[in-house]
Parts: structure tokens; C-alpha cells; sequence
């Protein structure tokens, strides 16, 4: 059973990563990975439901930017950013109290140092923004410059490897942005209060996505939930983050294809954890606002496989009868290990509503983020199946021992 397992795991994962590819919110991609994920746990006799929601797509074909039309400086086009063709002054600002005291209108704005360490929250981003991150939004938005210009390095908390990486990452910003190294940046400062000219390639879209919702044996007083989104950032096949998530969802479904009985089992592909404002992961929320009492233990799969290293797994508030049964079911795995806890992951959804929780990803989890995910690095070379397979198969015990209970 496991080398069919694996097999078909691999099929998955290439499917998903290579065939599909990047699978951004609301791209066609993202719907067909939907589609697939969808059709396929169909057919081992789930339930599914696709609860839509509104999103942007977003394209982009690149960006330029010259200081006296002689002078080019290396630029990104920040994602979701608007179009523009702008042309100004250069201002520089370097922290809070310059961004307050500077005239930006009808001027490009080079935000850089201070305000250039962290990535920017989105200003609609609605499970942790910080005080901070507001007041830095609202004040380039009541600066009203032409355009923001952002000299960065890394920020592998919020950004993952990219480097550098975009200050601003949000459709509801509607300054145009790019970003820029820290050292263009020190470049570009040089020439604060001569004429640059910005052109920034891109375009919003309208769009629709989804999550898919599965379902199979009794749902209605006890069932057990298994998150793993199905997006990606742009320009990444998402193999980690977070395609085997998915792959170990679809193998899981096969396991279950004749499961009955309680607790149900409800498998869910969120779409919106690599977006700016999480529509999928607000969209599960409005659909269980009264429901979430009624989950028995809330699961999350994000970051699994990663050819080094062991799979991780980290408990959150679990009654001690089900930690038990968890500790027998993965502790005694030579490929798992008890790790420590995280909460950047969709399992908060779960911790913010009383919910026990379980969440898996990678042993060298820092070690992606600081190198592999989001970049095109990310592809189904770092990823060992057997792995997938071992949480999968475990799952499924951990989901008939948890029927003793019931």
C-alpha cells in the first residue's frame, strides 16, 4: 500500500506544482487546482462543497525606473500594485518622524531604513496588524505620492526567502509600489530632489475563488478538520508551501474512501494564506461562526516533506485523553517528532475559537522560510513523498482511535 501511496503521491504533487504551477488567488491556475483537488476527493466518495468568495488577480510585466533619463536602477513591481507611469522629484524618508514631516505629493517617495526593515501588514488584513504598520499606511496614503519606491533586504518572518522583498503586498493599497535592494536604495538616495521617472507594467483583475469543503460520515455533533491551503504566491510551484499539504489531504481521502460514522471527517483546501487579505480563511469563518463547537480536534498541514530533517508536530490546548491517543499515534513514528509551537499558520482559526488543535510542517521549518519558500525554489525536488505518506496513514489512525471517544 505505501509504494501505491507514494506513487500516487508523487502523481499529486507533480500535477499540482508542475502541470497546474503557480496557483495565486483567483488565477486560472488556482481554480484548476480547485477543480482537481475537488474532482479527485469526489471520487473516493466525499461530499464537497465550493464556497466562493471575491478576490483581485493580479498580473504584472515588470517595471523601470531612471533618474534623468539617463540613470536606471534595478526594480520589482510590488504585488497587487497599481499601473503607473510617474514622473517627479525623489524624496527620501528613513523613519517615522521624516515620513510625518515630508511633502510627497506629486513626488516619488524612496522609503528606506527604518521603515524599510519589516514588511508592512496589509491595511485590511484582518488577524494581526499592528498599530505600528497602520499608522505607517495611513500616512504614505495621506502623503499621496506618485508612487512608492521601497529599499529593503529580508524578512523571513513575513516575507519567507525573498530578498528583497516587497514592503507592501495589498489590493487595497492603491499608491503605485516597487520595491528595491538596500543597496539601490543607497544609490537612489543620491539623487533625492532630481526628476526619476517610474513605470510600473501591471493590472488588476476582478476574480472569483474558493475553498474546497469535503466531507465524509457523520458531521452533524463531532468532526475533525483538516486544514492545508491551496494557494501559492506568485511565481512559486509551491511544493511545500503548500502542495504536499494538499497531496496529504488527497491521500488521506483515499484512506477514508469507505469511512462512516463519527466523528465526521471534514477535509478543507483554504485559498487565500499567500494573499493579502485571506479570503478563503474569512470566508470558513463566516460559514462556522456557530459551528466550531461542534470540532473535536482542528488540524493543520502547511511547510510538510522537506527532504531534511524529521516532520514536526506541535499540540495546542488538546484535552489530555486525545494528547494521549496524538502521542501514541505519531510519537512512536520515526519520521516525526513533537516540535515546538507555532501560530503563523492557519490553525489559529482553530486556537482564536477554543478549538484543540495539531499542526505538522518541517523539522527545519526556519530553514525553508530563511531559504526556499516563496521563491521558485520551491518545487517538488525538496519534497520526500514517504513523508507525506507517514502523516497521511497516521491521520487516518489517529481518526479511528479517536472514534473510541465518541
Amino acid at each position: 500500500m505505501s509504494a501505491s501511496l507514494k506513487a500516487k503521491g508523487s502523481a499529486h504533487l507533480n500535477k499540482l506544482c508542475l502541470s497546474i504551477g503557480s496557483r495565486r488567488v483567483g488565477s486560472p491556475a488556482n481554480c484548476a487546482a480547485a477543480d482537481y483537488f475537488r474532482g479527485t476527493v469526489e471520487g473516493f466518495g466525499f461530499a464537497t462543497s465550493t464556497p466562493n468568495f471575491d478576490c483581485l488577480d493580479w498580473c504584472q510585466g515588470g517595471s523601470s525606473l531612471t533618474v534623468d533619463d539617463k540613470i536606471q536602477f534595478n526594480t520589482r513591481v510590488s504585488p497587487y500594485s497599481l499601473r503607473c507611469y510617474a514622473e517627479g522629484p525623489i524624496v527620501v524618508v528613513e523613519n517615522i518622524d521624516e515620513l510625518e514631516a515630508v511633502d510627497a505629493k506629486g513626488r516619488l517617495l524612496l522609503v528606506r531604513g527604518e521603515l524599510g526593515e519589516e514588511q508592512l501588514m496589509p491595511k485590511n488584513f484582518p488577524f494581526y496588524n499592528p498599530e505600528e504598520h497602520k499608522r505607517i499606511i495611513g500616512l504614505l496614503e495621506a502623503k499621496d505620492p506618485l508612487a512608492v519606491i521601497a529599499a529593503t533586504s529580508r524578512n523571513p518572518e513575513l516575507a519567507g526567502s525573498i530578498s528583497p522583498f516587497p514592503l507592501i503586498e495589498d489590493g487595497d493599497f492603491d499608491i503605485p509600489s516597487v520595491y528595491i535592494g538596500e543597496e539601490e536604495g543607497v544609490r537612489l538616495a543620491r539623487h533625492a530632489g532630481r526628476v526619476g521617472s517610474l513605470k510600473v507594467h501591471a493590472l488588476r483583475s476582478p476574480a472569483v475563488g474558493c475553498n474546497v469543503v469535503a466531507t465524509r460520515g457523520d458531521c452533524t455533533q463531532n468532526r475533525v478538520v483538516i486544514f492545508a491551503h491551496i494557494d501559492t504566491k506568485d511565481d512559486t510551484p509551491g511544493a511545500l508551501d503548500n502542495a504536499s499539504g494538499i497531496v496529504i489531504l488527497l491521500l488521506l481521502a483515499e484512506l477514508l474512501s469507505n469511512y462512516s460514522g463519527s466523528p465526521g471527517v471534514e477535509l478543507v483546501a483554504l485559498n487565500g494564506e499567500d494573499y493579502y487579505s485571506n479570503p478563503g480563511q474569512q470566508k470558513y469563518l463566516e460559514m462556522n461562526k456557530d459551528g466550531f463547537d461542534e470540532i473535536l480536534l482542528g488540524i493543520n498541514l502547511d511547510g510538510v516533506g522537506y527532504l531534511r530533517g524529521k516532520t514536526a508536530y506541535s499540540l495546542y490546548e488538546l484535552p489530555s485523553v486525545i494528547s494521549a491517543i496524538v502521542d501514541e499515534t505519531f510519537g512512536s513514528q520515526t519520521g516525526l517528532k513533537e516540535g515546538e509551537k507555532w501560530y503563523q499558520g492557519d490553525h489559529g482559526l482553530f486556537l482564536n475559537r477554543g478549538v484543540p488543535a495539531l499542526a505538522f510542517t518541517s523539522e527545519k521549518v526556519e530553514e525553508l522560510v530563511g531559504s526556499i519558500i516563496h521563491t521558485p525554489k520551491d518545487e517538488p525536488s525538496v519534497v520526500e513523498v514517504d513523508k507525506l505518506v507517514e502523516v497521511a496513514t497516521g491521520l487516518r489512525k489517529l481518526i479511528e482511535d479517536l472514534r473510541k471517544l465518541i
